[in-house]
């Protein structure tokens, strides 16, 4: 059966270009009113431009679909509310947000600046803060809401000279796994994307090859997917891109639990780490304390 966002209405930030682009597209495409939020600085976080998120919506609405601009810093939390109030104002209710927005100041950690730091998290963990929290009380309102969050290959594996990015990156899994948890009961799910793709920030890192050959549209499927509202999972990795769809996951290995009757020592551990840091039989957890397979089984018995 097609997948349709008829009579819904999505917000997609950073989507004056590349991945943001392309998922806007595709939601309108499918009958979703789209707000493009776009302050259009440089991969840097430089700059704004209002023509991109613009463009954007005039291609929406060429190809038959409603769309709005919006041009706020999604780095500010009034930001982060105007663009949730743009789509409330405009279309009267909120059904998706995806958090793309973001930008690459890549250096070694050793001549990496405060700047580059601070600039870096207030783009893509605080400015995936601002715009959900000013959507949550609209989700928690009408039962019902889908969230993809963007984490990257860097947050969850590494990678050399993104220590800002990365470490970024890697918080929106911790910002993933507490929603999902508070927003299950309001059926609001959370998941969240690592994207493979050619894009203005990943030019500044790719050849331009490889950057032409990873269209964005490679990811959409995913993405698209997951904010539909026949998806019921939540709590998810999903790489996307470059030919290849994958689930990544945290997961907890199996351990030893020696108990409380005697306090162990560093010796005891260095004798027993291959046992403590084995992976044979380790889980994905879906909370402190709870195994994914737990509290699926919880869910199934509540029915």
């Amino acid at each position: 059966m097609a997948i349709s966002f008829e009579g819904q209405v999505a917000v997609v930030t950073g989507a004056g270009a590349g991945l943001g682009r392309a998922y806007a597209l595709d939601l309108a495409k499918r009958g979703a009113k789209v707000v493009v939020n776009d302050l259009g600085g440089d991969p840097h976080g430089q700059g704004e431009n209002r023509a991109a998120a613009q463009k954007v919506v005039d291609e929406i609405k060429e190809a038959g679909g409603e769309a709005v601009a919006n041009f706020d810093s999604v780095a500010d939390y009034d930001g982060g509310f105007n663009i949730v109030k743009t789509a409330i104002d405009n279309y009267g209710r909120l059904d998706v947000v995806i958090c793309n927005a973001g930008i690459l100041r890549d250096v070694a950690f050793h001549n990496m600046s405060e700047d580059d730091w601070d600039k870096v998290f207030a783009v893509h963990i605080k400015g995936s803060f601002t715009v959900l929290r000013a959507a949550w009380p609209v989700f928690r309102q009408q039962s019902y809401g889908r969230v993809v969050l963007t984490t990257s290959s860097s947050g969850i594996y590494g990678q050399f000279g993104q220590a800002n990015y990365g470490a970024a990156k890697t918080a929106m899994l911790g910002l993933m796994n507490v929603l999902k948890q508070e927003g299950a009961k309001y059926n609001v799910m959370v998941n969240t994307v690592g994207p493979v793709a050619g894009t203005r920030l990943t030019q500044t890192v790719m050849p331009q090859e490889m950057v032409d050959r990873l269209k964005p549209e490679y990811v959409v499927p995913a993405v698209t997917y997951m904010v539909a509202k026949e998806c019921t999972d939540s709590g998810l990795i999903i790489e996307a891109g470059a030919g290849n769809f994958n689930r990544a996951a945290i997961v907890k290995g199996p351990g030893l639990q020696p108990g409380l009757d005697d306090i162990k020592d560093a010796e005891w551990v260095q004798a027993n780490w291959d046992k403590i840091t084995s992976l044979e039989g380790a889980e994905p957890m879906w909370r402190t304390g709870q195994t994914l397979r737990e509290h699926l089984a919880e869910k199934q018995a509540q029915g």
